[in-house]
């Protein structure tokens, strides 16, 4: 949903007779029709896209590994102060460097105009020193950079801004550093080079697309341009909260109807701990609206195997959960299978007879509490419950593993980390309720379908490793595309490359003919870059390929196939970008070299079997016939759910 709340949407039979709608529009805004002005609060609503003013804090990586790349540093961080308009009431910046230990360069109320900044950055000296501690670097920006004695504007709502720069893995912990910074509402950047841990660079940063990797820091420079448009896209901090809190806020939870499931790690170890998570939970539920067509609410606990305490459709009143949740007892156990608990509530407890009223439309939540690493593997228990468009948060506690909650949620502002602090509790509670209250709904969607037709799009590597096979991978394209059934309402193919960035050779509706595709395909000129940003190249084939503008014809229920190669590891994070081109029903087909990593393209993949292997893009001849099965597998699956009646998940339309 668009709007903001649904009695913000209006109808008119067309553009003329808009004057109908004008008062209700007015009404909505607390405008008075005579004078035009703002009654109480509009404003409230509004979130700025690009603040006029903004903390900036740089954080340096200083250790003796850098000494050859920290003239690009210098160089970068100029860069980006270039296009800031510093000023003691617009934009201010800081750096800080560090090695063993953090050193504050100068503070943010140091200097108030850009030359001053520019020049103090040109005589930075290398600080040297080791080991690399990030995690103590981390806690010194949050306590002294962006402190307000540091001129630190937080209080008033400016976006506060970390800019991280590293050329390897942190001698210390990043992972509470990172999450204290984000509680203090700070929105961290990293850039690493191929020296740094991708990973512990996602942990680190505000979201996953935050995170950025170059070869070395000479290159950091290809980067600038994207880094700069995210960090003018960070929002005033009180404005956002204020959103949450404004008119209609109110109005939305009257008509607010969600189906909430929470999980309760209830292992041994929890024991002391329980107490605090049914007190989250009760608070929780007294700030939702359970009663008979509006919030419904389960509870599940789990450890070695999971166990309903009650369902969906068990209580009507918010007294009677209230009164079940004071009753309950921590289930005890010795291990915890995350996974075999997330399966279960898939299948028993998001199902119609439960009370899941996810076919009729209703969005529908899982709030996870977790206290540590699961015993099994939940990757395919979450893709199950993404493919029915359950949303998940993940709340952990003790010694809960931050990139494995991030894997569940697949959302990074969907996962939090709770310390013992009833305010830090409270605080989460309400980051949870205000996500449901504003997100849109799941709706099924039966859609008709023409089993001789399928949309293939092909995202091929185009970077600089693979232009000696680039041949090879042109071959096998063709090879695949002759086993097809090309035509305007048959096979439709399109054609992607992908390096640091992607883009579109020949879309979906160009070719219409076998031979124009060869063709085309033929005529293929090797994209070249670094790195092999799979998670953006995916993301781009969502946004440009898997469309109606593009010839895509998903809308009438087409398969909408992807068949991906790889010739390595991604330099970018892929989950979200493969989660959201599920959610739309597009098949993935993997195929990667030896130097390809092979969970990563398990993930990617529709299913496991789906993830194809070769020794290198000369072989690709050899799993043509597996491609051309899965592509028909695929078909008559999407053939067969729909010839028998069943649901298929559309949200191309809510995308």
């Amino acid at each position: 949903m668009i709007a903001f709340e649904p009695g913000f949407i209006y109808k008119v039979p067309d553009f003329s007779q808009l004057n109908t709608v004008q008062k209700h529009v007015l009404a909505a805004l607390n405008i008075h029709k005579d004078n035009q002005e703002t009654k109480n609060g509009i404003s409230d609503l509004v979130v700025e896209l690009e603040s006029p003013q903004r903390d900036i804090v740089f954080l340096l990586d200083g250790s003796d590994g850098t000494l050859s790349g920290f003239p690009a540093m210098k160089t970068f961080v100029q860069q980006v102060v270039e296009t800031l308009s510093v000023g003691e009431t617009k934009d201010r910046v800081s750096v800080v460097q560090y090695s063993r230990d953090p050193e504050t360069h100068f503070s943010l109320n140091t200097h108030t105009d850009k030359q001053a900044v520019l020049n103090a950055v040109r005589q930075l000296d290398h600080k040297g020193g080791q080991p690399r501690n990030t995690g103590a670097a981390l806690d010194h920006v949050r306590r002294n950079a962006f402190a307000e004695s540091s001129g630190s504007r937080h209080m008033e709502g400016v976006p506060q801004i970390l800019i991280l720069l590293t050329a390897g893995r942190s001698q210390d912990d990043v992972t509470r550093a990172a999450a204290d910074l984000k509680e203090e509402k700070v929105v961290p950047f990293c850039v690493g080079t191929k020296t740094a841990d991708i990973l512990e660079l996602q942990t680190i940063a505000h979201n996953p697309s935050y995170a950025f990797s170059v070869l070395s820091f000479d290159d950091i420079g290809s980067i600038h341009q994207q880094l700069v448009s995210l960090v003018k896209r960070v929002p005033r901090q009180q404005l956002r909260e204020k959103a949450l809190s404004g008119i209609g806020q109110t109005q939305q939870r009257d008509f607010m109807q969600r189906d909430i499931v929470f999980l309760l790690d209830s292992t041994d170890e929890m024991l002391s701990d329980f107490t605090q998570v049914l007190g989250f939970v009760e608070q929780m539920v007294e700030k939702l609206n359970v009663d008979e067509g509006k919030d419904q609410v389960s509870v599940v606990q789990y450890s070695n195997e999971p166990s309903v305490e009650f369902l969906l459709n068990t209580h009507k009143t918010q007294q009677t959960v209230g009164d079940s949740l004071k009753r309950l007892r921590n289930k005890g156990g010795s291990s915890r299978n995350t996974g075999a608990a997330l399966n279960y509530v898939k299948q028993n407890v998001f199902t119609a007879s439960s009370g899941s009223r996810r076919q009729q439309g209703v969005p529908q939540y899982l709030v996870l509490l977790t206290s540590g690493r699961s015993s099994d593997d939940v990757r395919n228990a979450v893709e199950n419950l993404k493919s029915i468009g359950v949303t998940l948060f993940v709340v952990g506690i003790k010694n809960a593993d931050i990139l494995e909650m991030q894997s569940i949620s697949q959302e990074a502002s969907h996962v939090f980390l709770a310390t013992e602090s009833t305010s830090d509790m409270s605080d989460i509670e309400q980051q949870i309720l205000s996500s449901t209250e504003k997100s849109g709904k799941y709706v099924p969607k039966t859609a008709s379908f023409d089993p001789s037709s399928r949309d293939v799009v092909f995202l091929i590597d185009g970077s600089d490793d693979s232009q000696r096979r680039f041949p090879d991978i042109i071959d096998f394209v063709q090879r695949i595309v002759t086993g097809l059934s090309i035509g305007i309402n048959t096979d439709r193919v399109a054609v992607v490359q992908y390096s640091n960035t992607a883009e579109i050779d020949f879309n979906l509706s160009r070719y219409v003919t076998e031979s124009d595709v060869v063709e085309a395909v033929n005529g293929l000129t090797h994209k070249g870059g670094y790195p092999k940003n799979i998670g953006a190249a995916l993301q781009y084939v969502r946004e440009y390929a898997f469309t109606p503008e593009s010839g895509s014809r998903i809308q009438q229920g087409t398969p909408q196939i992807l068949i991906l190669l790889s010739g390595g590891r991604s330099g970018d994070d892929i989950r979200t970008s493969v989660r959201m081109l599920k959610e739309m029903g597009v098949t993935i087909v993997a195929i990667g070299t030896s130097d390809a990593d092979t969970l990563e393209l398990q993930t990617i993949s529709h299913e496991p079997k789906y993830a194809l292997s070769v020794t290198d893009y000369e072989e690709l001849s050899t799993v043509k016939q597996d491609v051309l099965s899965l592509l028909r597998e695929t078909s008559h699956h999407v053939a067969h759910s729909v010839g028998f009646g069943k649901l298929c998940p559309s949200l191309y339309n809510s995308l």
